[in-house]
């Protein structure tokens, strides 16, 4: 894979022949400014980040840690930018700066979350485990295709987010750079084979129905196959996950250390690894904790980006060639000290009580509107006998926009599902719990 196209301007959606303007805003900052006015984005502020629905201003949401990942995704895309044009002197031509690279890597990374459901990875459980256990799930499965089937059993955030980023409804027309670099999971869901040797293939990064799109994509910026189902990954997207492990790991530690789920001096043990001669204890005297909190989180992530850009400046060549295939926080010199965090997070912070709770609650929602507006739409097209006065009001509450028409028993319905798909993993934590709150008759409007 040649940088030069790689890093390409080329816009999805546009015709041939685009020509991107040379104004003020490079390609990639318009990028970032239709993502930042998008709706699905502006729908994170409502999104469990790992606490539920949080009252304190500290707690992050999916809308302020995204907004940290792209900053942090900023400083390694420049970085790295500077790196590549002094290595590779033929993209000088293309007129490229280190700006407009760190410029991709931030607005992929703005995108980064934007296919999570309501509640977090226990709603993306939910919406797989209704059509994989749930009776009123599974009576779908005898009209889909394998292949099809697969996507709804398994439902992924990051083929959501590729989604909705290409959607037309959306308009969002984001570059092809920008797109690859967001698509940390370069194949679809239902393949003969995984390696699980390869870090691109944990997880899948498109939905069956929009193969043509990623294909789209890998013809423009001469992104190659690992195999006959999987492509190598863009190497911009290593950046963007590190900018995620990056932020999870110091910030979701900082939130549980200010939430009194683990000990100050617990964090401060934590974070000294990394730190090294940078640590001073006596800095940290006659100080609040959350400034102490605060100080400790930004040095800290300064070394760890510091140390990501050596290890991208070493295996970048290793990248174009699809041979390195590993999370780049795992190849540092502090992966030993991240990989302890996380192993304290997970016990102390995502097992929490209060964590666990949001999570039981989110099954409870996610499926109940499943099982409600599924069956409604299954008595509809599939068992009209069985259509009721109930079903044709659920149906009422569905968008205007939402395709009711042109379905039947002869109709594969995997198009109509990922739409339903759409709306509710669309739908804040708020909005969703409300909602179920009204279709299961627990509260009324205005009561």
């Amino acid at each position: 894979m040649k940088w030069e196209r790689l890093l390409s301007r080329g816009r999805f959606g546009e015709k041939p022949g685009f020509i991107p303007t040379q104004a003020a805003r490079s390609e990639f900052e318009v990028d970032y400014d239709r993502i930042i006015f998008s709706a699905p984005f502006r729908n994170l502020q409502d999104k469990t980040q790992v606490f539920p629905l949080p009252e304190q201003a500290f707690v992050h949401t999916r809308l302020t840690h995204s907004l940290e990942v792209s900053s942090v995704g900023r400083s390694l895309g420049k970085a790295a930018g500077e790196y590549l044009l002094e290595k590779y002197p033929n993209l000088k031509k293309t007129e490229l700066s280190a700006s407009e690279i760190g410029g991709i890597v931030a607005a992929a990374a703005l995108t980064h979350d934007i296919g999570n459901p309501p509640f977090g990875h226990a709603g993306e459980e939910a919406i797989s485990d209704f059509f994989k256990f749930h009776a009123k799930g599974r009576a779908w499965e005898k009209h889909l295709r394998p292949e099809q089937w697969v996507d709804l059993c398994n439902f992924e955030g990051n083929a959501q987010g590729f989604r909705m980023l290409v959607s037309k409804q959306n308009g969002l027309k984001l570059t092809y750079a920008t797109l690859a670099a967001f698509t940390k999971y370069p194949r679809p869901s239902f393949i003969s084979h995984r390696d699980i040797a390869r870090r691109s293939q944990k997880k899948f990064g498109f939905f069956i129905n929009q193969l043509s799109d990623f294909e789209q994509l890998t013809d423009f910026l001469g992104i190659e196959k690992s195999s006959e189902e999987c492509w190598f990954r863009h190497p911009l997207a290593f950046l963007v996950e590190a900018a995620d492990d990056i932020c999870y790991s110091i910030i979701d530690l900082e939130d549980g250390c200010t939430m009194g789920l683990v000990s100050f001096e617990e964090t401060v043990a934590l974070l000294k690894p990394i730190l090294g001669d940078k640590f001073n204890p006596k800095k940290l005297e006659n100080r609040t904790q959350s400034q102490n909190l605060g100080a400790l989180r930004a040095l800290t992530i300064g070394v760890l980006i510091q140390e990501t850009v050596e290890a991208f400046a070493q295996y970048e060549e290793s990248m174009c060639k699809g041979h390195f295939d590993k999370a780049l926080t795992d190849v540092i010199p502090s992966a030993k000290a991240l990989q302890a965090i996380s192993e304290l997070s997970i016990r102390k912070i995502y097992r929490s009580q209060v964590v666990l709770e949001k999570e039981a609650a989110g099954f409870q929602v996610l499926e109940g509107l499943l099982e409600v507006f599924g069956q409604a739409l299954y008595h509809k097209f599939y068992a009209p006998e069985l259509f009721s006065g109930q079903d044709k009001s659920i149906l009422r509450l569905l968008p205007e926009d939402f395709p009711l028409k042109g379905w039947g028993a002869e109709v594969n319905p995997y198009p109509l599902l990922r739409q339903l798909i759409d709306f509710i993993a669309g739908m804040t934590d708020k909005y969703a719990l409300n909602l179920y709150r009204r279709v299961k008759g627990i509260s009324f409007p205005g009561v």
